[in-house]
């Protein structure tokens, strides 16, 4: 069907168009990607067995729904996504205040004009973008906002009473019929709003002022919230929440191979920085372990979460950091380093709430403590454990790089060195290149060998003093002589 052709009420009909629900178009449209094997939730990653397939049996069932879970969790994206499932345009009476179906008016308005034109009155066709309708969840969030009031002006000048429909200003939600909408943050919205949406789910009726307007809405909703216990701020009652027809809960990557490819995904750096700087998998990877030692620590709040967006944030100021030591050091190319890291420190501390304990320990002192857990975590996933590799291996492989320390060396990794000043100075450890080699890590190896050094740390083979602008590596024992002189 062309639509551009059709602009009149006599030319819809002539057309053969029928007229459906938005659930029912949904569901139709849902069927036939799920037969054709189309992707319908595009950049949705890690959802594929849990979240996904139970949305689309809440779809199927032309169920209203709430997608429960802690911040971070796509779940604005996934309601954003959903108007895939419109049809791409539908008509509407010109003019209508309920961008009314041609063939089934519901609004005063759109029945006053059909009455007055006919089958010449005239429509338009709106995009399914312009039926998504998205609000956030506020204390301040009135009854007026979200349903309508009436309008004491319009009643004087056409003089009417309060109960005629015609001098009713509606709300949100009434001006999203035949649309989805989304109501974000849902346990925000003050108990008695959430008593005003009880009819409209049910019923298809609405109350203003305590007049009794019959209007059976033709809306998708779709709510979102945090679990009820994540604050105190307030929770849904149960008469809605029996009301939504289906819950879904959704959760956090299970992998760091899925949070990657989500972070890889999302991250905002610019394109030239990206063909310029290399960020290898390793520091990918660590990233990605900072965000589960923070999800999993005992100084951040579980029922907070722990949101994708530090990770996303976390690789954008990685990228930051390497090209603000480029520029600096009038470089060109660059490969980021384990001292970037201190350049992502501002991106945990905003994002994680912490408990008493983690107060007491302070934001940037956490931030050093999820670094440390991930470090010594994915260090065992490359080299072997320190205390264990010589019973393993018949040797110590790190005997050089011990005695070296032992003898009083020391190395200093400043964070804004040159690429060549960085290599130098991590050649001039004897053995540090050799136990890379020996570990057949081609790839990078001076990054390797950074962390190598960061990893002995962690497991106390030598010790790690952090400055503002560099890092030593020594001997373990050499702050306690330090002291004693």
């Amino acid at each position: 069907m062309d639509h551009t052709k059709i602009n009149t009420l006599g030319q819809l009909k002539a057309s053969g168009y029928k007229s459906r629900s938005i659930k029912e178009e949904v569901r139709n449209n849902l069927i036939n990607k799920l037969k054709s094997k189309e992707e319908i939730y595009e950049g949705i990653v890690g959802f594929e067995d849990t979240v996904l397939p139970d949305l689309e049996r809440a779809l199927l069932s032309k169920h209203n729904i709430l997608l429960l879970g802690l911040r971070g969790q796509a779940k604005t994206k996934i309601a954003r996504l959903t108007t895939n499932l419109l049809d791409e345009y539908i008509p509407v009476v010109t003019n209508s205040d309920l961008s009314d179906d041609p063939l089934a008016p519901l609004s005063t308005s759109a029945l006053d004009i059909i009455a007055e034109h006919g089958d010449d009155t005239p429509i338009h066709w709106i995009h399914r973008d312009e039926r998504y309708v998205e609000k956030l969840a506020t204390p301040d969030v009135s009854i007026a906002d979200l349903i309508g009031d009436v309008d004491p002006i319009k009643a004087a000048s056409l003089k009417l009473p309060y109960s005629d429909p015609r001098v009713i200003h509606y709300g949100l939600i009434p001006r999203s019929h035949r649309s989805i909408f989304v109501l974000n943050e849902l346990p925000d919205l003050q108990a008695r709003i959430q008593v005003s949406l009880f009819n409209i789910l049910q019923e298809g009726d609405i109350q203003i002022r305590g007049f009794k307007l019959r209007l059976p809405l033709d809306i998708l909703f779709v709510f979102t919230a945090n679990p009820e216990d994540y604050t105190n701020r307030g929770s849904i009652i149960t008469p809605l929440k029996d009301r939504i027809e289906s819950q879904i809960l959704t959760h956090y990557p299970k992998t760091t191979d899925i949070a990657k490819s989500i972070t890889s995904q999302e991250n905002k750096a610019n394109d030239d920085v990206k063909s310029r700087i290399v960020i290898p998998e390793l520091m990918r990877d660590l990233i990605e372990y900072i965000v589960f030692e923070a999800r999993n620590s005992e100084l951040i709040d579980e029922k907070s979460g722990v949101s994708a967006r530090l990770s996303i944030s976390a690789l954008e100021n990685l990228y930051s950091a390497v090209e603000r030591r480029m520029l600096i050091n009038g470089e060109t190319e660059g490969v980021a380093r384990i001292t970037d890291f201190w350049g992502i420190i501002p991106s945990i501390t905003g994002k994680v709430e912490l408990v008493y304990e983690g107060e007491q320990e302070g934001p940037y002192n956490v931030a050093l403590f999820l670094f440390s857990g991930a470090i010594k975590k994915l260090f065992l996933e490359t080299f072997d454990h320190p205390d264990e590799a010589q019973k393993k291996m018949d040797k110590d492989p790190y005997g050089t790089l011990r005695a070296w320390f032992g003898a009083g060396n020391e190395i200093d990794v400043l964070t804004e060195m040159t690429q060549k000043d960085y290599e130098a100075a991590l050649s001039d450890v004897p053995g540090l290149s050799k136990i890379i080699d020996n570990y057949n890590l081609t790839t990078h190896p001076y990054l390797y060998m950074e962390f190598l050094m960061h990893g002995l740390a962690e497991y106390e083979v030598i010790s790690k003093e952090i400055m503002d602008r560099s890092l030593t590596f020594r001997d373990p024992l050499a702050n306690i002589f330090d002291g004693m002189n």
